[in-house]
């Protein structure tokens, strides 16, 4: 259920017990859809290389949620630059 819905949404990670922040599949499935989500993530998953890559993929933003370690890991930083870089694509007029 708590997988659906944030499938759906992936802020509704905020709302979910400890024990599903802290799983892996269900924070990927959250980030994937929204990057935020990486904000209620449990610590652990906020270390992890690929839901992070997934949660700056889809939202540069999420960068902040990321751990210092990963903050610093130039990939990290390549996906959050191509995403803003998309944005920025998608707001221009023309």
């Amino acid at each position: 259920m708590v997988l659906a819905a944030v499938q759906r949404t992936g802020a509704a990670l905020q709302f979910a017990t400890g024990n599903l922040q802290g799983d892996w599949e269900v924070v990927l499935a959250a980030v994937q859809q929204g990057g935020g989500a990486l904000a209620s993530a449990s610590t652990v998953l906020r270390e992890d290389r690929e839901v992070v890559l997934a949660a700056v993929q889809q939202n540069w933003r999420a960068i902040e949620f990321a751990s210092v370690a990963l903050r610093r890991d130039p990939e990290v930083w390549a996906a959050a630059s191509s995403s803003a870089f998309s944005l920025a694509l998608l707001s221009v007029p023309g």
